[in-house]
């Protein structure tokens, strides 16, 4: 403090002059004295920027050589603004507008003549056509509590702006690829289910029974929501941890998530979670720009300060990543259900996006759509999963920008002008290699994406997931042209291209797998840590119907590189010769990778064997035909692939030896796949796997087996139902 106010004297001795006052040394004593009554004086003072002082005048004098100095005026007390620029944060900023401050001390005249009367309706930024919107909305969290000093006031800063407003040392950068997972916790309301992190532990200290750091309006809203849906949503527990964790700003893997095509109300409650997370994010962003848009109108003169930085290159700040079109319209339709009516007066080309994303039963107002409704299955031979997950639109070729205007919601925004951005892997990646060919288009949209959303993660990487890993790579990189916002509002954390270290990736998904996981520990970086969620299964096995040996051949394999070379020698040598003199067909290899089906084509053809295929780019005219010769037996083999069971279930007549080459990644295809078995008596299945497969593995045979089966010393075992 004493240092604080002696470079103050300092400073006031070098430059008080150049204020529109010289104030007297009565005057000078009475400021110093407000200072050190302030638990939170100005630490620093830039000598640098210009220093006015007009404080209490009682008479206005004048100065002349050799003369007397005379009263021109009536003595009164007259108020001015003490206008001191100085470098401190904007997180300091923001809690200056409450009354934390004493009536007589400089630094309170200063908030309030700066205090600008609330409008609840607003909610333009100035990064669009909204410009012209001057007032701004702030709950009583983002003004501080009512009797508090500044330091106290820091307390009750929020997640956002603790988040984006720290300052990033070199030291934490460089720590980054050293991170580990340090500490695990018990997961509230999930059996069997623990999390595990980085860094501090957060979880324990988290309040599940409040939406700590929800703008208000959202909180009371989402509440109303649960309160007027007829009992079909209720928040729990789980829920309230899930949104507490997103509002802690670390990156998140979540992949035991319970989809919605097997009727799982976690699935939308983890949805309405993360949707309330990003409108809350979009809000306190455009709060933040309109408020020190109001104080900047305030000010007389503009100079640099730290604390107006508040802004990316461009507008988009969350990116969602989605699977299909169907899902997508989910997303969006209960994005709109789930934001206050006070911005949502109007919500433009609504009847567009129902007939251009939405299937045949979407009628009526998407916002009270109801949820079972979005993909209601028809009757059909197909499982019922299949059917809710592509009953709808199965487009996966789409993208559509959403931006929040002071009282409506815009659809089909412009991507550049938008808040949020909803697409699929696919069309960003076609959207960066059109950047490629033509050098006048950009995706500098994705320059400033501050929160990144992949939900149903387990059915991109049915896909592909090689472009999420695309989409990634390209987020957060500086623009490749000339932003349109005004470069003296960019964090400087933009300009200093560490934009990657303050995104926040949320992954979503009914499991995980190497791909994922890979993206999540190389690709994930944000300086606040990461939390993901590890589970034990039972295993699926009790869903075999037929009464048939499962036997469970391991092989050695030395590292992941080697993996695929061991898999493909084990069959040839130990796996093809039983197969290959068999006088009955029947034989069906099931295989995960479209590279392991290219690989065993090959292979058959060269041995002339009587084989037929069905892969995912398979013909329906060549499907057909294969599925008609396997039954028959004059094909004595079919190699056939995850991704084509996946994308149409199908369920091939005639099995009799089932040799499972490697394991799905979807635990509910193997029962699927061994009920295939047609129920002779000379039914047989043998499965592949190695050590590297025990994710896989612990979901189809439960965690305590698979852990058993891949460390013990023998390596074959036997599974019967």
């Amino acid at each position: 403090m004493v240092a604080a106010v002696l470079g103050f004297t300092s400073f006031f001795l070098r430059n008080c002059q150049l204020g529109t006052k010289l104030v007297s040394l009565s005057e000078f004593t009475e400021l110093t004295s407000t200072l050190f009554s302030l638990e939170s004086p100005p630490s620093l003072i830039d000598s640098s920027e210009k220093f006015r002082i007009v404080g209490i005048a009682e008479g206005k004098r004048e100065e002349g050589k050799g003369k007397k100095k005379k009263k021109v005026g009536k003595k009164e007390e007259k108020i001015k603004v003490v206008d001191i620029r100085e470098p401190h944060s904007m997180l300091e900023d923001d809690h200056d507008e409450g009354e934390g401050f004493d009536n007589e001390s400089t630094k309170s005249k200063v908030v309030e003549n700066l205090r600008q009367d609330p409008d609840e309706d607003d909610s333009g930024l100035t990064e669009g056509s909204e410009t012209e919107d001057v007032g701004f909305h702030s709950d009583e969290e983002d003004i501080g509590i009512n009797s508090q000093t500044a330091s106290e006031d820091s307390i009750h800063l929020s997640s956002f702006d603790l988040h984006l407003q720290h300052h990033l040392s070199k030291e934490e950068i460089d720590c980054k690829s050293n991170v580990k997972f340090s500490w695990e916790t018990a997961a509230v309301g999930m059996k069997n289910c623990k999390w595990i992190g980085t860094g501090e532990n957060i979880i324990k200290d988290l309040d599940i029974n409040s939406c700590h750091g929800l703008k208000a309006k959202l909180s009371e809203h989402w509440m109303d929501v649960y309160k007027t849906s007829g009992g079909k949503d209720i928040s729990s527990p789980k829920q309230s941890m899930f949104f507490s964790l997103c509002s802690s700003y670390r990156d998140i893997l979540y992949c035991n998530k319970r989809p919605f095509y097997f009727k799982g109300l976690e699935d939308a409650s983890i949805m309405d979670a993360y949707i309330m997370h990003s409108l809350n994010h979009v809000f306190r962003t455009r709060d933040c720009v309109k408020k020190n848009d109001a104080k900047l109108t305030k000010l007389k003169e503009y100079t640099e300060s730290d604390k107006f930085r508040d802004q990316g290159f461009t507008r988009p700040k969350v990116l969602i990543l989605l699977p299909l079109a169907s899902i997508m319209y989910r997303v969006v339709k209960r994005l709109i259900h789930l934001t206050p009516s006070a911005y949502k007066v109007n919500v433009e080309h609504k009847d567009r996006f129902t007939t251009k994303f939405g299937s045949e039963e979407h009628t009526g107002d998407i916002e009270n759509v109801d949820e079972s409704e979005n993909a209601k299955p028809h009757k059909s031979s197909k499982a019922s999963d299949f059917e809710m997950l592509f009953g709808g639109n199965n487009e996966d070729d789409f993208m559509i920008g959403i931006k929040f205007t002071r009282k409506t919601i815009k659809l089909f925004s412009d991507f550049h002008t938008s808040d949020i951005i909803i697409a699929s892997p696919l069309c960003l990646v076609n959207k960066i290699e059109e950047v490629g060919i033509n050098k006048e288009k950009d995706v500098d949209f994705l320059s400033s994406i501050e929160v990144l959303i992949i939900d149903h993660a387990d059915v991109i990487s049915m896909q592909n997931w090689s472009h999420v890993h695309t989409v990634i790579e390209h987020l957060n990189r500086l623009p490749s042209k000339q932003p349109g916002t005004d470069v003296m509002r960019i964090r400087p954390w933009y300009l200093d291209d560490h934009a990657k270290f303050y995104r926040q990736t949320i992954i979503l998904g009914f499991y995980s797998n190497p791909d994922i996981n890979a993206s999540f520990n190389h690709q994930c970086i944000n300086y606040e840590g990461k939390v993901k969620l590890m589970c034990e299964y039972k295993g699926v096995l009790h869903k075999v119907l037929p009464e048939i040996r499962q036997i469970y051949e391991r092989f050695d394999v030395d590292s992941i590189v080697e993996a695929d070379d061991a898999r493909f020698d084990y069959f040839i040598t130990k796996v093809f010769p039983r197969i290959k003199d068999l006088d009955q067909g029947g034989t069906m290899l099931f295989t995960s990778s479209y590279f392991e089906f290219i690989r065993l084509r090959n292979f058959l053809k060269s041995q002339n064997a009587s084989f037929c295929l069905l892969g995912e780019y398979t013909t329906q005219s060549d499907i057909s035909r294969a599925r008609l010769w396997f039954y028959e037996g004059s094909r004595k083999v079919m190699v056939y692939t995850e991704r084509s069971h996946f994308y149409h279930r199908y369920k091939i007549r005639g099995v009799q030896n089932l040799i499972i080459y490697s394991l799905p990644e979807r635990k509910e295809f193997y029962p699927e796949i061994v009920n295939m078995l047609d129920g002779s008596n000379n039914m047989t299945c043998t499965v592949l796997f190695s050590c590297l497969d025990k994710l896989r593995l612990e979901r189809i045979v439960g965690t305590t087996p698979a852990k058993r089966m891949v460390a013990a010393e023998k390596g074959v075992f036997v599974f019967c139902h």
